[in-house]
């Protein structure tokens, strides 16, 4: 089956990122930003996020440093990747989200000033840099 609709994840120990991304387009959307709930994905939040949205499969920026080592985030975003595909389902694939967030950053203070208030636009706008980086590698 070929895959033509993916919901992205940009994992953080804060807040999680979601984006929406489409093959037919080529285009990635960023959705919303969840909060963790007591150091928990919101799991409620994120179901009614894969109803809305119906993927095929989810993406999961995976952190490393930059000479491609893992850290420990690493180990929490494929950790939460497992329990994704567990509790939905879905094939989930890794994606290496190298500097999503800076780049994220960058694009957004083009346009908005980046304060502690709006931060949570960085994360979805991270995700959607992440499947952007899948969709890329599908053509």
């Amino acid at each position: 089956m070929k895959i033509t609709s993916v919901l992205g994840f940009d994992y953080g120990k804060k807040r999680i990122g979601i984006a929406t991304g489409q093959t037919i387009t080529n285009s990635a959307t960023p959705c919303k930003t969840l909060k963790q709930v007591a150091g928990n994905p919101d799991w409620p939040a994120i179901e009614a996020e894969i109803k809305q949205w119906k993927p095929q499969a989810l993406i999961v920026g995976m952190p490393y440093y930059t000479d491609g080592s893992e850290n420990k985030m690493t180990a929490a975003a494929r950790q939460f990747a497992y329990e994704l595909e567990k509790r939905f389902k879905l094939p989930v694939i890794e994606i290496d989200e190298a500097l999503s967030s800076q780049q994220a950053e960058e694009l957004l203070r083009q346009n908005i000033k980046i304060t502690q208030q709006n931060k949570q636009e960085i994360d979805k706008m991270a995700a959607a840099i992440i499947v952007q980086r899948w969709l890329d590698q599908q053509s």
